[in-house]
């Protein structure tokens, strides 16, 4: 008897063929998924490098924030109004600024997530770092701080008090950009562009800005909203009696520096703590955030949580921030408050 065999017809061919490739990747798909998505997380980014870039970003769109506030060409218009009430402006500088920060962050960090204040769909693929680190920053912080490029946000203020700005009070208003490592403020940057002084720090290894020899709290000197200045006057007055004093101000980074020993200036107010009661969003208080964290001092909610600064951008608690003062016995003295239902 001749021997049996199997004969297959060309379609049979093709379907065994086909059977073969379909067993082969899905043995081989989950191992080819797995190590790329390793690949991916292996992908660095060094702080330092990034701190550099986030300075440059700053002062490049404070160039144009000036520019455009110099020839009077804001062609303002609002966006809307905040849960308050308040009216969101929007400007030509935020714009052009949005533009060279973001697009220089995300063109030279392109692994990296980055929020900006501003939506704009104008893409500059040619916007990067010049790959210059400023003396003072390879002075202070070593290089070859390597975090994985998907722990990283940044945060990006392109024109901090809008409103100030179309009023002209330019001294209220900053260009910011916060790094974030796995929600938590590591990098700020808070430029002035009309003064031309950027304050920076690094979580850790140290930045440009001190804090000043002496705060109060009794009472102390409280900066607070222009914008909300009525209800904070009452929550601050409960919490520190009528003789406080009490600072309305624009802009959150500028907040935050006037906590902070600055460059002899008439354009700065001296306040202990910088309070907030309603939403706030995280492109506005992040660098101030980690300005204060490098020296030490706390900006929380106020019933004293720490903030994430990843994933949703609308901080909900409000805030305290204070440097050189007993935070704890701080938070002890204000009054329960709902952000939320005020």
């Amino acid at each position: 008897m001749a021997p049996m065999g199997i004969r297959l017809s060309p379609l049979g061919v093709a379907v065994f063929c086909i059977l073969g490739v379909g067993v082969i990747y899905h043995l081989y798909a989950g191992v080819i998924s797995s190590r790329l998505a390793a690949f991916r997380q292996r992908r660095k980014v060094d702080l330092r490098e990034l701190l550099a870039a986030s300075v440059e970003a700053a002062v490049l769109g404070g160039k144009e924030v000036k520019r455009v506030r110099e020839e009077n060409g804001l062609k303002e218009k609002s966006k809307g109004k905040t849960r308050e009430g308040a009216k969101e402006l929007l400007t030509r500088g935020d714009l052009q600024s949005h533009r060279k920060m973001f697009n220089l962050l995300k063109n030279t960090f392109p692994d990296v997530t980055v929020y900006s204040e501003e939506q704009d769909n104008t893409v500059d693929k040619a916007a990067s770092w010049s790959r210059d680190i400023p003396a003072d920053i390879l002075d202070k912080i070593e290089g070859g701080k390597f975090v994985p490029a998907d722990s990283v946000t940044v945060w990006i203020d392109p024109l901090d008090a809008t409103q100030e700005y179309t009023e002209n009070l330019v001294k209220y208003v900053t260009t910011m950009v916060c790094v974030a490592i796995d929600g938590k403020p590591v990098i700020g940057v808070i430029h002035q562009p009309f003064t031309g002084f950027t304050a920076w720090a690094f979580v850790g290894h140290g930045g440009n800005v001190q804090s000043r020899s002496s705060y109060s709290l009794n009472p102390p000197n409280v900066i607070v909203s222009r914008s909300h200045a009525g209800q904070v006057k009452n929550y601050i007055r409960d919490a520190f009696g009528n003789g406080t004093t009490i600072l309305p101000a624009g802009g959150a980074g500028y907040k935050v520096l006037s906590l902070l020993k600055m460059p002899p200036s008439d354009s700065i107010d001296l306040a202990d703590i910088y309070i907030h009661i309603t939403f706030i969003k995280k492109w506005d208080i992040c660098a101030g955030a980690a300005l204060l964290n490098a020296l030490g001092g706390h900006m929380t909610t106020l019933k004293g949580e720490d903030i994430n600064y990843s994933g949703d951008p609308l901080n909900k608690g409000g805030l305290v921030a204070s440097v050189d003062v007993d935070h704890k016995a701080l938070l002890e003295r204000l009054p329960n408050w709902e952000p939320d239902k005020h």
